[in-house]
């Protein structure tokens, strides 16, 4: 008779699951420290509501690096599926502490302008991910982004666009995924001070319009806001009280918006609408119409500006609640075009 095999069976202890480490766990800063420049917070609730990509310029001290820190406590909460890819990622890259959970906030990354290619992109002989993967659900922030080499910035272009980076080897081909909200300060000029109140500007013609083409057309395109920081004087300064909206508050506003935009198109934000989806759902009227393609013609927008255009008009139709975009909203999302370092 054939040997009954004996099975001996063990219950396996509850664990109690890992927590992130302090490194990962503290909280944003908040929009509340911030005096003035309420009309930068307001462009800073959109980009947090579509997704949308911003370029901040204005004179040293005016406040770009502050606002943009503070824009990952607007942004929605990580879901599950997001702490997992985003912890993988930082996994790989050797960033996690032993003992380490999972990625509570959504990651902010501040580069260094002397950041090479491959530490921004990614790749090496065996591949890593970069700084832009890094940033993958959160807040790529390149301060003082003209003083990046010319060619490290090209490199982000296809980035930016597909949302995921592609490395080719020899032996192997690796794709690190980059769905990252971007957002770039630069000054206006080589000192900085051009059309500031508090100092005169000493460049010349030649060295301001040097500094401007480090930034090319496409990349621009790739920013659907552009937003002007100017810089506050000290007396004014002084009579600022702190901001009434904290990040609780303009975090709340953009989810609302969210909400709005969830039931028409599900969890896809408005930056990744394209083409007669895009159309569909913005509904525009006739005259709305006209205006669009009026100011496109006025403004020399290129195709792909004029499409991120519209997708920054629908978020701020959905912070409205308004099923149309409408006119005011397109005049609105015009308005972060036409104010650019490159047309001043």
């Amino acid at each position: 008779s054939q040997a009954t095999r004996l099975v001996q069976t063990s219950e396996i202890p509850p664990q109690t699951p890992l927590q992130a480490t302090a490194q990962f766990h503290a909280s944003p800063p908040d929009f509340s420290d911030v005096r003035g420049q309420e009309s930068a917070k307001r462009a800073l609730v959109i980009a947090a509501t579509g997704n949308h990509n911003a370029l901040l310029w204005g004179p040293p001290g005016s406040g770009k690096t502050l606002l943009a820190r503070r824009l990952p406590g607007i942004l929605p909460l990580l879901s599950g599926e997001e702490r997992l890819e985003a912890t993988r990622i930082h996994s790989v890259a050797g960033l996690l502490e032993p003992g380490a959970g999972l990625l509570q906030h959504r990651p902010f990354r501040s580069p260094h302008h002397s950041s090479s290619m491959v530490s921004l992109v990614g790749g090496g002989s065996v591949p890593r991910p970069g700084e832009v993967s890094l940033a993958h659900h959160g807040v790529l922030f390149l301060d003082e982004v003209a003083e990046f080499p010319r060619s490290v910035l090209e490199s982000l272009r296809q980035p930016l666009e597909d949302g995921e980076v592609c490395i080719s080897r020899a032996q192997m081909a690796v794709r690190f995924p980059c769905r990252t909200l971007v957002v770039a300060a630069m000054n206006p000029c080589p000192c900085g001070y051009l059309g500031a109140r508090l100092r005169r500007c000493t460049c010349s013609e030649t060295e301001i319009s040097r500094y401007r083409s480090r930034l090319s057309g496409p990349l621009l395109d790739r920013f659907d806001l552009h937003l002007e920081i100017p810089s506050i004087l000290p007396e004014d300064l002084e009579d600022l009280q702190a901001s009434s909206q904290n990040s609780c508050d303009l975090a709340e506003q953009a989810e609302t918006a969210r909400t709005f935009s969830r039931k028409r198109q599900g969890d896809l934000p408005n930056s990744r609408l394209g083409g007669a989806q895009l159309r569909e759902i913005c509904g525009l009227r006739s005259g709305s119409k006209q205006f669009l393609i009026q100011a496109a013609r006025r403004l020399g927008l290129s195709a792909r500006a004029h499409d991120r255009t519209l997708r920054v008009a629908r978020t701020i139709a959905d912070l409205d609640q308004a099923p149309i975009v409408e006119e005011l909203h397109l005049a609105e999302a015009l308005s972060y075009r036409n104010a650019s370092p490159t047309t001043t």
